[in-house]
């Protein structure tokens, strides 16, 4: 390990175990229950960047319409699931949805700018706005809930922190299984490695006589789908309504810079560190809670410019 890497790990962490060893000692509850708390909601932004790292990292789309993905998703899992009854057929709903939504955006816009970041970033964040304005005529302003199913409602007895909702729980296994599998078909599988072949070299790829476009269709569908996925968890988790698509898009944008584009491991550490830090901030330090979030950002670009688990070019 080089000395800048030892002086970066004693600036913070440093810092960090005193915090920690203090806070365990004033109020250990309130700390584990803090910690748990940053748990599922870096869950619930690893499962919505985890799909921004395969549209935007893996294969350089400019995608700033991922949070309506996400706003979208939860509206029609809400509907399905409102009419139903049926939890597990609100979250299929609303992966869907999304899916569909974002392989025609694939086809009908990004297959067409390819290359073109600029294009692709007024014309996403365009089409943000068209999507939000959408939804805000057809849903209306209202907050908008999920009822978890039985077998996930109510609370788990945990050893310290006593009783602690399990349907959170069942988030953070959720994006765990997720996680392990996106990376288990990018790195062991036959059409993760199409995917990475194609980012690296389209010509080639193509030559062989892979068709491209089918993959990258493919892929888009497949990130877009897990926006609205976590859109459905994450609106029984907390709730849906209008200005969801910005935060989510956001954090997204943070964990794929901190974590490392077109990694799901970086996406996965940098969830972890965005969400642990905006829960002990809103418990130890409310009015400077946003802060730390963009001082884990700035560290980040300052020492690692791309990111954790970034590659060099």
């Amino acid at each position: 390990m080089s000395k800048r890497s030892w002086g970066l790990w004693l600036l913070f962490g440093v810092p960090i175990v005193v915090f920690v060893v203090w806070a365990l000692w004033d109020n250990y509850t309130l700390f584990l229950k803090t910690f748990l708390n940053g748990l599922t909601l870096a869950s619930l932004y690893f499962l919505v960047a985890s799909g921004f790292t395969l549209v935007f990292g893996l294969m350089r789309n400019v995608n700033l319409a991922h949070g309506s993905l996400y706003l979208i998703g939860a509206y029609i899992g809400w509907y399905v699931g409102e009419h139903t009854g049926s939890w597990v057929l609100a979250v299929f709903a609303g992966f869907l949805a999304a899916a569909v939504l974002g392989l025609l955006m694939q086809l009908l816009i990004f297959r067409h700018m390819q290359g073109q970041d600029l294009r692709q970033t007024l014309v996403t964040i365009g089409l943000s706005i068209v999507l939000a304005d959408i939804a805000l005529w057809i849903w209306g302003a209202e907050i908008y809930t999920f009822d978890p199913p039985s077998w996930i409602y109510g609370s788990t007895t945990l050893p310290l922190v006593n009783k602690f909702p399990t349907y959170r729980i069942f988030v953070f296994v959720a994006s765990v299984v997720i996680g392990v599998g996106l990376w288990l078909m990018l790195a062991r599988t036959r059409i993760g490695m199409m995917i990475r072949a194609g980012v690296d070299d389209r010509g080639m790829l193509a030559a062989s006589g892979v068709n491209v476009q089918r993959v990258f269709a493919l892929t888009f569908a497949i990130g877009a789908g897990l926006a609205g996925l976590a859109g459905v968890v994450g609106g029984t988790a907390l709730s849906i309504s209008p200005g969801e698509d910005t935060r989510y898009l956001l954090a997204s944008l943070v964990v794929v810079i901190v974590g490392g584009m077109g990694s799901v491991v970086g996406a996965a550490i940098g969830a972890l560190l965005i969400g642990l830090a905006e829960q002990f901030g809103l418990a130890y330090a409310p009015t400077y809670s946003v802060v730390f979030t963009f001082v884990i950002m700035v560290v980040a670009l300052a020492f690692k410019p791309r990111g954790l688990m970034g590659k060099n070019a």
